[in-house]
C-alpha cells in the first residue's frame, strides 16, 4: 500500500532540506535508530528491495532537488544488517521525459535479458516510467553491471505500455516452476491487479487479471503477489 505518490502532496515522512545534522545523522534527535532516513530531501515508497552477495539493497523514491514530492527517481541505500546503512547517489535519476516512480529489482543470473554477460549478468530494475508529456504510466527496465552502484536506463524502454495513466508499480520474480519472468502491476482504471509473464524481461505477455475486488473507490498500488503456507503439522487421523 503506497504511502504517497507524486505529484506535489507533503507527507509526514519526508526529511527537511536542511537537516540539523548532515556530518552525523544518528546524532540528531529527531532521526529514528533503526530505520533508514537519507540526509536531506524527501523520500518515501522504499522499493527495488534485494539481497544478493551479502548485502541488502534498499531504493526508494526520492526528490533529489527538495523537501515536498515531485522529481521522481530512485534513491540507493545499502547495508549488511538491515541496520547500519551505506548511503549511495541517486540509483536512476527523472529527466526531461519522465520520472522514475516504483517497481522491483531482479538479478538475472541467466542474464536472460541480454543487458549483461554470462560472466557478469545483470541487476535490472523494472519501474513505472511516468511519462511527462502525455501522463501516462508504462513499464521500463534500468539495468546495474556493478553491483547496482551504477544504473543505465534500457535504450528501448517502455517494455509495457498499455496506454493508461494509473497503471503502476511492477513487482517482478523468477518463476522457476516455469523458467519464465511473471510480473504484477496495478491496473486502477478498472481496479484490477494484471498479470503478465516474460522470458527475457523485454517482452511482456498478458496472462490475466485479478479483480475488481476489495476497496474499490480509491486508486490501486503497489501490488504484491507470494504464496502462503500452513506451517502447522497435519493431526492425525482418527
Amino acid at each position: 500500500m503506497a504511502a504517497c505518490r507524486f505529484p506535489p502532496i507533503t507527507c509526514w515522512h519526508s526529511v527537511p532540506s536542511t537537516p540539523r545534522n548532515v556530518a552525523n545523522p544518528a546524532a540528531d534527535p529527531y532521526r529514528p535508530s533503526y530505520h533508514y532516513t537519507s540526509t536531506e530531501n524527501f523520500m518515501n515508497d522504499p522499493n527495488g528491495l534485494i539481497h544478493k552477495d551479502g548485502t541488502y539493497h534498499l531504493f526508494y523514491q526520492y526528490n533529489p532537488y527538495g523537501a515536498t514530492s515531485g522529481n521522481g527517481s530512485w534513491g540507493h541505500a545499502t547495508s549488511t544488517d538491515l541496520v547500519h546503512w551505506a548511503r549511495h547517489p541517486v540509483a536512476i535519476s527523472t529527466d526531461e521525459n519522465e520520472d522514475v516512480w516504483s517497481g522491483s529489482v531482479v538479478f538475472d543470473k541467466i542474464n536472460s535479458s541480454g543487458l549483461g554477460t554470462t560472466d557478469n549478468p545483470p541487476l535490472v530494475a523494472v519501474y513505472t516510467s511516468a511519462h511527462k508529456a502525455s501522463g501516462t504510466q508504462r513499464q521500463a527496465l534500468a539495468y546495474s553491471l556493478d553491483n547496482g552502484e551504477t544504473w543505465v536506463k534500457y535504450a528501448n524502454n517502455p517494455v509495457l505500455d498499455a496506454g493508461l495513466k494509473d497503471f503502476r508499480d511492477p513487482k517482478v520474480w523468477w518463476d522457476a516452476s516455469t523458467s519464465r519472468w511473471l510480473m504484477v502491476v496495478a491496473k486502477s482504471v478498472d481496479h484490477k491487479i494484471a498479470i503478465y509473464s516474460s522470458s527475457d524481461l523485454k517482452g511482456w505477455t498478458h496472462e490475466s487479471d485479478f479483480g475488481p475486488a476489495g476497496v474499490t473507490s480509491s486508486v490501486w498500488e503497489c501490488p504484491d503477489l507470494f504464496q502462503l503456507t500452513d506451517p502447522t503439522p497435519a493431526r492425525p487421523s482418527g
